[in-house]
């Protein structure tokens, strides 16, 4: 019986001291905390929503829903931008500082991406931008602790270049006054070899009457010879497609763009034909992640996942990997180690980070636009898969 008691008082002792010294199981594992910091309201708030719903999905799936990486618990928080350059550098600091986020997401757009990117510096700690588009993110503006699972301007150039770069093909652009529609357009312009850009338009990200706008446009090409287009890259409010209200088929000019939201898309229905390049559309990837997707966000939401929900849970699954690979160790060089060349599986495709630089190389989908009664959007059919090897994307960082 005294055995029996001081066998027992032994293992009393031992798990008090276990306890004492925070090496219980429940103790070791520590929480993950991950900072999102995007456009949660202002003028790209429907953008910004989507990536919130995909990055939550994006660690469901990748934790299997167990919302845990080498039993750390996942926890998000959420910070608003509003989008603001000034307020995001503040929210991100203050997700650092204060919450002690291990890692940050966002934003939405690149102006307010380009604020934050500093701070990432400062704090030593590794911000994702997911989906802020702007080349010098990963270019000039870019540091060591930025990664982006984002697509960027030279990549939506260089497939929307795919569909547009014909010989004898006149191009005006129409495009917003800030780092995105800047950006864009000077990487469109370096990936055309034939086609001609003959005149570059910008308007406030506030514009709503396009008007004038379009008259220069129609003026700029009118009376060229062969094909004439008008490029249109623009992000949130106003609708730029209002142009073609104005009738520029009676100058035999087109109008041409990317891949946009759902909502932003129902204007391609007026466009049947048009060609573009997109990195998501709900019914062009066919892999099993975005099988996935599609079915989970029908049951939970019931409509398809859109633009912006693919690139989150991209975001969400980088994340959940880079962290896979470090056994949930959150210091930042083992997460800059593990994620540089790191490849993962998205509803968009595979995805691997570009050591040069962290910008994610990813395919994009040459489209053709088809109206289908069935649909409240034009509905972009697959053209092809552009593969990332295929498009040689520059490197602009000057590492």
């Amino acid at each position: 019986m005294q055995r029996n008691r001081t066998a027992l008082s032994v293992v009393a002792l031992a798990a008090s001291l276990l306890a004492a010294s925070g090496l219980t199981s429940s103790a070791l594992a520590k929480d993950i905390k991950i900072a999102h910091v995007y456009d949660k309201t202002g003028a790209l708030e429907a953008y910004a929503k989507q990536t919130q719903t995909g990055l939550m999905m994006g660690l469901d799936y990748a934790t299997g829903g167990t919302m845990t990486v080498g039993g750390n618990k996942l926890v998000v928080i959420e910070k608003d931008t509003q989008g603001k350059p000034d307020v995001a550098k503040a929210q991100l600091a203050a997700a650092y500082s204060d919450d002690h986020a291990d890692i940050a997401v966002g934003p939405t757009s690149s102006g307010t991406a380009l604020a934050m990117l500093p701070v990432a510096e400062e704090y030593k700690k590794i911000l994702l931008v997911e989906p802020a588009v702007a080349d010098s993110i990963t270019g000039d503006k870019w540091n060591r602790y930025i990664f982006r699972t984002g697509r960027n301007s030279s990549q939506d150039a260089i497939a929307n270049a795919v569909a547009l770069d014909k010989p004898g093909v006149q191009i005006a652009t129409l495009a917003q006054d800030y780092a995105f529609g800047r950006d864009g357009v000077k990487a469109f312009k370096g990936a055309l070899k034939n086609a001609k850009v003959v005149h570059e338009e910008y308007l406030p990200t506030s514009t709503t009457d396009f008007t004038a706008g379009a008259q220069r446009l129609f003026d700029s090409l009118k009376d060229k010879p062969g094909r004439k287009i008008i490029f249109i890259i623009w992000a949130g409010a106003g609708n730029p497609f209002k142009i073609a209200d104005l009738d520029p088929k009676r100058y035999g000019i087109e109008i041409a763009s990317g891949g946009n939201i759902l909502p932003a898309m129902s204007a391609y229905k007026n466009l049947p034909g048009m060609e573009g390049a997109t990195y998501y559309y709900f019914g062009i990837p066919k892999n099993k992640v975005n099988e996935w997707l599609v079915s989970t966000h029908y049951n939970k939401f019931k409509t398809p996942p859109d633009f912006f929900t693919a690139g989150g849970m991209a975001a969400g699954i980088a994340l959940v990997e880079a962290l896979k690979k470090t056994g949930g160790d959150t210091g930042t060089e083992k997460l800059i180690s593990s994620m540089e060349g790191l490849s993962f599986d998205t509803p968009k495709g595979k995805m691997t980070f570009r050591k040069e630089d962290h910008q994610a190389m990813q395919s994009m989908y040459h489209f053709k636009i088809k109206v289908d009664p069935a649909f409240a959007w034009g509905v972009p059919e697959l053209v092809r898969e552009i593969k990332p090897e295929e498009m040689n994307v520059p490197i602009r960082n000057h590492r």
